[in-house]
């Protein structure tokens, strides 16, 4: 199939979800054209069968603000005419449906069947979605897909009910790359942790977009009880708007020494497999992917039990659940296993297990293939 891909290229799950998803399809044998303001962060750029188009967007003085979605949508029709695309797939409702929607309508001119795939990620749901401004335009472009699905069953009752929609939409989970994310030979490990945790100290790990609902500040005031009670360095992987909050926030607690800002990271894949447990105290995840990659690395996640999360952790067997802002809780946990090796080992264990038995890509990328082949069956009217 020839598959074109449109998601926001920035540092954040829906972005690396759609840009994995393409690297998967291409290393299956499917010709993949991303299309989008700027090349993915994860997307190399030499990764065979896989082709980028940037989207073009005049600064006309007329406009206050440059119509994207517009030019968006000339871009996907363009690149569908010219490389003879089989469907568009975007990632986040909006405004990438609505510009599929115009580049299906622009191509049936031409006497071209482009049918177009929404995957629902969270926040284009929960929060943009639910907005006034956005809730009409966000309903009417999930009813227009071809196909729609979402990262997890909470986030596809959750559009169903909130929305209204009257249309099914498919539950597929996050994935995972089990041969990409993967444990690191201890010798290796004990190594690269030096830079980090010197003298054998326990190493925490968090990873996300530092927005307000990933409550970056809870990582802190987590690992600032920890440390008071077991030698231990944080890592923060990521950057966002909580970052200068979170960095203060180090410094007044005493403990910037040992939290170590990493800034935006291409590659995860050398960090998450050296700490011995991922911190992600979100105030909502629809899935919790920075939680699967690292559980593939055998690193356990103290999470909590929101959105979608549940349906990745099993409270106590790959990993501890707790209620939003619970600092207490999280911290004792954390240090009750950093003190306790074998039970943080056999955590560890059933953590990659279970990225390997349900979410690993050679078991879900299939079902999005499966699912394209579902939508081209259908022809338009």
């Amino acid at each position: 199939m020839k598959v074109g891909i449109t998601c926001y290229p920035t540092y954040g799950g829906s972005g690396v979800v759609a840009t994995e998803l393409g690297i998967e399809l291409a290393a299956r044998g499917h010709q993949v054209h991303f299309i989008t303001y700027s090349q993915p962060f994860r997307l190399g750029g030499r990764e065979r069968d896989i082709l980028y188009h940037e989207v073009p967007v005049s600064n006309y003085p007329l406009f206050e603000f440059a119509p994207y979605s517009l030019a968006l949508s000339t871009r996907m029709a363009e690149v569908a005419s010219y490389y003879d695309l089989d469907l568009l797939h975007v990632h986040y409702a909006i405004p990438h449906s609505i510009s599929a929607l115009l580049a299906r309508q622009m191509c049936a001119t031409q006497g071209r069947h482009l049918p177009f795939i929404t995957t629902l990620h969270g926040t284009d749901v929960t929060l943009v979605g639910m907005d006034r401004s956005y809730l009409p335009i966000t309903r009417f472009g999930i009813e227009e897909s071809d196909g729609v699905t979402a990262i997890s069953r909470y986030l596809r009752d959750k559009t169903l009910a909130d929305f209204s929609i009257k249309r099914p939409i498919e539950a597929i989970p996050n994935f995972v790359n089990c041969d990409v994310y993967t444990p690191m030979d201890p010798s290796a490990r004990a190594e690269a942790r030096r830079a980090w945790a010197p003298d054998g100290e326990a190493l925490l790990i968090h990873l996300s977009n530092f927005r307000p609902v990933k409550r970056v500040k809870d990582c802190v005031q987590i690992f600032a009880q920890v440390a008071k009670q077991v030698p231990a360095h944080l890592m923060l992987v990521g950057d966002g708007p909580d970052r200068s909050q979170a960095e203060m926030l180090a410094f007044s607690l005493g403990i910037r020494d040992r939290v170590h800002f990493l800034g935006k990271q291409d590659s995860v894949t050398e960090l998450l497999p050296l700490a011995d447990l991922m911190l992600m105290p979100s105030e909502l995840e629809s899935f919790g992917l920075a939680a699967l990659e690292a559980m593939a690395c055998r690193v356990p996640a103290i999470a909590t039990r929101v959105g979608g999360v549940p349906e990745l952790i099993e409270d106590g067997v790959s990993g501890r659940l707790f209620p939003v802002g619970d600092v207490a809780s999280m911290a004792e946990c954390a240090i009750g296993l950093l003190k306790d090796p074998d039970r943080l080992q056999s955590m560890g264990a059933a953590a990659r297990q279970t990225a390997q038995d349900h979410f690993c890509a050679s078991r879900i990328i299939p079902l999005y293939e499966k699912y394209y082949e579902q939508v081209l069956g259908q022809r338009a009217p």
